[in-house]
Parts: structure tokens; C-alpha cells; sequence
């Protein structure tokens, strides 16, 4: 169906609305208010009066302005006047990540501490058992990624047959090849009647296209002026240096002890690369932990309250957390390799400047990134078509970014207070390891395990009964270890040949009892 196009930019001056003028109920727009949030962004103000009214919606503004709520508040109020029971929720929000679905379900919470709203989230890498539970005890809204959902349904834990209005969270990311197959598979399981919003900072083209195959005459609302896919925020000062790769470090450390500086995000292409930047800084004196989809999910949820609480102010990610994490004083986004692509650098640097906020974005390109680096330039409009080279040393490097002169790579002893990520304690959170088809952003599509050791009739192979009895442990089943072969006939077989098989006596049974003389 055709999609209606309803494109706005911030309410004019002298006509501020509040989020009761929108049809919001008192018990969630005091929720709100005490919380400091009266006044609605842009996209709220175009996107609730149609959620509210039961309207398909898709859903386009930038990172950091508000989007959550512009689909949280309908569903809170649909599910106000009919609530959901135990195992079969009214509505149902999917997320790409695990980090993106605790802060959607934290967003939720705080708008519905006056209406009781029962709200689960549920994803991969914890245990199955504290969320069969809270689906058993009723739930109202599940927040949850695709992988974990569908495991759910299949076991029986989740019904999705009272679902009235279902959210595609980045849905950009959502519906591409990746995800679809899941996605296909929910969409089938939800009744025919129902309600279905996509949000997203980017929507293009194709993807609106095949957003068509679920949605009824949606509404495409724009919260911009501008119909590009340029949706920048307003305040973040952008900075883009030609660098050298065996400099870059060097470069982020004094980066770091720029005036004004506060929480930062630093993005890296690769788990390993986080891993080692991480290490370096910290080597260096600063409070930095990494995350990325190698980490357990107590780990990651540990670092990220860290950051949250202050006690790191560095955190080096994948672009696992480019989606997700609202954290409102991040001051600075480095992107210590050059983006993807246009979309990935919008939802990076979309970590800071949030809710009206400054911020400062910094892109270091390698010399063998800077074509990549010019196609995003062009697709986003940039000024930056000829990054200036820049070293740990350059002036313009140190002016440009307030960082005051004589400042080393390492941070000094006076100025390293924060207490680091020790001071946050794991929480036993019941980590599954990669159990059932958990398939959330950090597991590889559609492949079964390559490590798995193949038995035949459950049987251990003759190498892993070796390894066994060189470690002096006994076999599986807790039965004694077996004495060791003989050793092969000199001249047996020459190197790279098979040894002949030995014959084996088979014991053959009736009713337990052993017939003799029966034998190969």
C-alpha cells in the first residue's frame, strides 16, 4: 500500500504543545513530568497522534530525539485499557541488540510508574528461566530480540496470538537480510489485525519498500525538513584527521585529555581492535573497559553500568553499542577507524549531542580509507572531502580540539580518579553461552557450529579417548578407564597409511543373557 508522507521540523515558537495536548492520559503524562519531561521533540509531536489512534506508522528522525517514547506512550495507553495475561502479551517491541532492548524497557519503566504496566525484556545470553517466569506471571509488553522471541514461542513460554501492535525498533537494520527471515517468521505469528510502527534514524528507500509487505496505508512521518538521509545532530561539532595507523593511538590518548572532556565513546571495526585499544588506554592511566559481541552478557551489562555510573569514562565498542546505548553526557565520539558506510557514521556519532546537548565527533581515516571516507563525505553533505593530515604533534590537531599544549600520551597520576571497572561488580546473571538459536547481532547468520566433534553412535572418537587417557581421566559415564591398545606389528604400515583394523569380538545378547559362540 501507498505510504502518506508527513514531513515536520520543530514546533514554531509561541505554540509549545505538552504531551497531554497529544492524547497522552494523565497517568503516563505525570509519569513523565516527574521526571523533568514536559515538552515533546519533534517526532512525538507528529508521531503520537497517530499511534494513538491505532495508525500504521514509519517512523524517521535522528538518533537521540526521542523516538522510543514516540512508540512507547501508544503502547503503554493500549495496554492501559486492555491489559496482557500470563504468557500473552498486547504488545510487542523487537530490537536488533541486547543493549538497545534494556534501554527501550528502561524507557518504558519510567513512563509507567502510574500505570503498573507490566513490561519484560527478553534476549539472548541470559537464562531462559527469569524470563519464563515473568512471562508465566503476565506481562503486558515484551521487549525482546528475534532470536530469543522465537525460541520462546517454539518451546510455548510466549503467545503471540493477543499481539494488537508490534514495533520494529531500527528498523533499518531490522529488515535487512540478516534479520528478515526472523522477522518474517514473527510477523506470521501476530494476529492479521494489528497495529505496526517502524522507527529509525535512516530509512531507505528499499527498505520503506519492503516495510510495505507488513504495514496498512502507513503514515511516513518525518521529524526534518530536509528528505535526505542526513540526519546529523544539531549540536555535535564534527572533526575528520588523514592519519597514521602507528600514530592513531598516540593521537586518541591526548584526544582524551581535552578541556571539557567527559564520558567517551571510542568505535572500532573489530572485537580484536577493541580489545586492544582498551588495553593500551588503560596502560596509559585511563578508566576504559571495552564491549563488543565476544564478551559474555554479564560482562558487557557490567561495563556498560560502569560507564553509566561514572566509574570509566572510556568505553571502546563495536558498533554493537551504536545502537542503544543512551547515555546523555557522552561529550566525545571518536571513530578510530573510518565507518562502513554513511548510515553506521550517523548512529556513531549520534552517541553524543543528544536531547538538544553539544558534543564532539572525531573520525580518524587511514590513507587506505580515504575513498571509503569520500563516498560517506558526499553522501552526508560534509565539508570534509580533504581530510587534513595530521599527527599526535600538529598544531591544528591540539587548537581544534582544546587539548592544552604539552599534553603526553599518558594520562598523569594527579588526574586518574575514576575508580575503573573493578569497582563494578559482575552480577550473576545466568549466562546461557550460545544456547538454543540466541542469533542476537553478535552470532554469525544461519551456521551451525564449525568446532562441534562429530561420535558416531554417541561414541567418543579414538582421539578424544586418547586425550582422555594421556590426562589420566576416566571415560564418559564415570566408567573406568580402559587399558591402552597394543601397539601395531613392527612394519605394520609405513608413515601416512592407515594402520589395519583390528578385529573385534561382538558379544551378541538374548534377554541379557550372552550367546556364545556367535562372533565377527
Amino acid at each position: 500500500m501507498e505510504a502518506r508522507a508527513l514531513t515536520s521540523a520543530a514546533p514554531t515558537q509561541g505554540t509549545r504543545q505538552t504531551f497531554r495536548d497529544l492524547g497522552v492520559n494523565a497517568d503516563i503524562a505525570d509519569a513523565l513530568e516527574a521526571e523533568g519531561i514536559v515538552e515533546p521533540f519533534p517526532i512525538q509531536t507528529l508521531a503520537l497522534p497517530l499511534a494513538l489512534t491505532g495508525t500504521d506508522i514509519i517512523g524517521q528522525a535522528r538518533t537521540g530525539t526521542g523516538k522510543t517514547f514516540a512508540f512507547g506512550l501508544p503502547l503503554l495507553q493500549r495496554v492501559q485499557a486492555t491489559p496482557g495475561s500470563a504468557r500473552r502479551p498486547r504488545a510487542l517491541v523487537v530490537v536488533p541488540t541486547r543493549e538497545l532492548a534494556i534501554q527501550v524497557a528502561a524507557d518504558l519503566a519510567t513512563a509507567s510508574k502510574r500505570t503498573g504496566a507490566r513490561i519484560l525484556t527478553v534476549y539472548g545470553g541470559r537464562a531462559y528461566e527469569p524470563q519464563i517466569t515473568g512471562l508465566r506471571n503476565g506481562v503486558d509488553i515484551v521487549v525482546g530480540t528475534p532470536g530469543r522471541l522465537l525460541d520462546l514461542e517454539n518451546q510455548r513460554h510466549l503467545d503471540l496470538s493477543q499481539v494488537a501492535a508490534l514495533v520494529l525498533d531500527e528498523a533499518d537494520k531490522m529488515l535487512d537480510l540478516g534479520f528478515l527471515p526472523d522477522i518474517e517468521r514473527i510477523m506470521a505469528k501476530v494476529p492479521e489485525e494489528r497495529q505496526v510502527m517502524l522507527f529509525s534514524a535512516t530509512m531507505p528507500s528499499e527498505i520503506v519498500a519492503l516495510s510495505r509487505n507488513y504495514l496498512r496505508r502507513p503514515t511516513h512521518v518525518r521529524a526534518s525538513d530536509d528528505d535526505s538521509d542526513q540526519r546529523l545532530p544539531d549540536g555535535t561539532e564534527q572533526h575528520v584527521f588523514r592519519t597514521h595507523s602507528l600514530d592513531k593511538l598516540e593521537m586518541l590518548a591526548r584526544l582524551l585529555q581535552a578541556e571539557g572532556r567527559g564520558l567517551s565513546m571510542v568505535f572500532c571495526q573489530t572485537k580484536r581492535a577493541c580489545d586492544q585499544v582498551a588495553t593500551a588506554l588503560k596502560g596509559r592511566g585511563f578508566a576504559a573497559a571495552a564491549v563488543h559481541g565476544d564478551l559474555g552478557q554479564s560482562q558487557r551489562e557490567r561495563a556498560l553500568r560502569a560507564f553509566r555510573n561514572g566509574k570509566i569514562d572510556v568505553l571502546v565498542a563495536t558498533d554493537v553499542a551504536a545502537r542503544g546505548l543512551d547515555v546523555d553526557d557522552v561529550t566525545h565520539v571518536v571513530n578510530y577507524e573510518c565507518p562502513e558506510d554513511e548510515k553506521t557514521y550517523t548512529h556513531r556519532i549520534g552517541r553524543t549531542g543528544r536531547a538538544g546537548r553539544s558534543g564532539t565527533a572525531v573520525t580518524f581515516i587511514d590513507w587506505q580509507e580515504v575513498a571509503r571516507w569520500k563516498l560517506i563525505n558526499t553522501a552526508l553533505d560534509l565539508p570534509f572531502t580533504d581530510p587534513a593530515e595530521t599527527y599526535s604533534t600538529s598544531p591544528h590537531f591540539f587548537e581544534a580540539l582544546r587539548i592544552p599544549p604539552g599534553t603526553k600520551g599518558t594520562l598523569a597520576k594527579e588526574l586518574r580518579e575514576r575508580a575503573g571497572l573493578e569497582a563494578e561488580e559482575v552480577e550473576d546473571i545466568g549466562d546461557t553461552g550460545r544456547r538454543g538459536r540466541d542469533r542476537d547481532e553478535d552470532r554469525p547468520r544461519g551456521g551451525r557450529s564449525r568446532n562441534r566433534k562429530r561420535t558416531r553412535g554417541g561414541a567418543r572418537s579414538g582421539a578424544e579417548a586418547a586425550a582422555e587417557k594421556a590426562d589420566g581421566s576416566a571415560g564418559s559415564g564415570g566408567t573406568a578407564a580402559q587399558p591402552a591398545p597394543e601397539a601395531p606389528a613392527e612394519g605394520a604400515g609405513s608413515a601416512g597409511e592407515r594402520p589395519a583394523r583390528r578385529s573385534r569380538r561382538r558379544r551378541r545378547t538374548r534377554g541379557g543373557v550372552e550367546v556364545a559362540g556367535e562372533q565377527d
